[in-house]
């Protein structure tokens, strides 16, 4: 691997310049980021940028709805753990939706 392509690397894997290392990139966490902002929209964990912890239904049922829209896209495509991972995902923040919206 050359010099260049290795500085590359680094920078890919820090946030921002500002030194702290990003999750792998793999299907599972990209999954539980999506779980996570759908959770920040459902009031259950604080906004990362704000401190605060709102409810916005509309971006939860989005976040949501892509999660599902994912899940029929690629279904055969995905191993056992995955397939658990995102139906687990799903059932949660589904339940949760209702719960927040009911």
């Amino acid at each position: 691997m050359s010099e260049e392509a290795s500085k590359a690397g680094e920078a890919a894997g820090t946030q921002a310049g500002h030194g702290t290392p990003l999750p792998q990139v793999d299907f599972s966490t990209f999954i539980l980021s999506m779980a996570s902002s759908a959770m920040v929209c459902l009031g259950e964990a604080p906004d990362p940028a704000s401190g605060k912890s709102e409810v916005n239904l509309a971006l939860a049922k989005y976040n949501i709805d892509l999660l599902d829209m994912l899940r029929n896209k690629i279904m055969n495509g995905l191993d056992e753990a995955e397939t658990r991972l995102l139906e687990g995902v799903l059932y949660e923040l589904r339940l949760k939706y209702v719960i927040k919206a009911g």
